[in-house]
């Protein structure tokens, strides 16, 4: 996604503070061991990346499919996020316990109701049978200007009264926390996507920039508690502004925002597990170099 330049912080480094840089000094090499190390230990989350070569959103997806790149991720996580509750999307969560993983489960919302009610009952229905540890209604519906914030919040509230004891939120940028008050309100727990690399910054003041949406987002939710839904580097593709894409970059931000996530007690899911062919056409070259695996269940590193 790239963030409307109108609504997001206007970030100016601050060349004098001495933000932690947890590769700072280290070889390439140096920098791959500690990812490695970093990565069989594991990290909060991952986001789940469903589509394999010549699959596309709307595509059918099955179980064994998800059973194999899910085999993969349950030793480098403890959390799942998935992204729809339709079209075998509504396997993950299941999958996920069955592994012993927790789940932040999402109903994708759009301009098409008809599928928007199909997503809304199938979150409902996974969290009555157990299988919902946080569930997010709607993923940058507002940003993509598919719903009002009125419409929004009405799922929202059906959802909330649906499922009481289950913390119920809508992930966007951090931004519409702090521009939607209404919105914040309603939210059990503010779920932000936090993208320096969208928003031209250099790697080297990356961190610095994250940190300061995820306090601005912690702001706007008066103390709530505020997950990192979406954050990343890509490895490949065109620049965009100050921000390069690499694996050395990749490398050096997962990391950073990793280990600043565990010294601070964040919790931070990583964009994305698996790399996706078909985000090209939404995001061009860069779009489909996001994982930490290729789209061949490789690791990169």
């Amino acid at each position: 996604m790239s963030y409307r330049e109108d609504h997001f912080l206007k970030f100016q480094p601050d060349k004098t503070s001495e933000w932690p840089d947890y590769t700072t000094g280290q070889s390439p090499e140096k920098d791959r061991e500690l990812f490695l190390r970093m990565l069989k230990k594991g990290i909060h989350g991952f986001c789940y990346s469903i589509y394999e070569e010549g699959q596309k959103p709307g595509d059918i997806i099955g179980e064994s499919q998800i059973r194999k790149r899910m085999q993969i991720l349950k030793f480098h996580t403890r959390w799942i996020r998935s992204f729809s509750c339709i079209e075998g999307n509504q396997f993950i969560p299941v999958i996920a316990r069955e592994m012993g993983l927790k789940t932040l489960v999402g109903a994708w919302l759009g301009d098409d109701r008809e599928k928007n009610e199909m997503e809304i009952d199938n979150l409902i229905r996974l969290a009555r049978e157990g299988f919902v540890d946080i569930a997010a209604v709607g993923n940058e519906v507002l940003y993509r200007d598919d719903l009002s914030e009125g419409e929004l919040l009405e799922y929202i509230d059906r959802v909330k009264k649906a499922i009481p004891g289950v913390p119920v939120g809508y992930v966007d940028a951090y931004y519409e926390f702090s521009a939607r008050p209404a919105l914040t309100s309603v939210c059990d727990v503010i779920l932000s996507n936090c993208y320096p690399f969208w928003e031209g910054t250099p790697l080297e003041y990356s961190m610095e920039h994250v940190i300061q949406m995820y306090e601005q987002a912690y702001r706007a939710g008066n103390g709530k508690q505020v997950i990192i839904t979406e954050t990343g580097w890509p490895t490949a593709g065109g620049a965009f502004g100050g921000a390069i894409p690499s694996e050395e970059n990749a490398i050096s931000y997962f990391i950073n925002i990793h280990s600043w996530a565990q010294e601070r007690g964040v919790d931070v899911f990583h964009f994305s597990s698996f790399d996706e062919s078909w985000k090209v056409g939404a995001e061009g070259d860069l779009g489909a170099h996001w994982g930490i695996w290729d789209k061949s269940e490789k690791l990169k590193f």
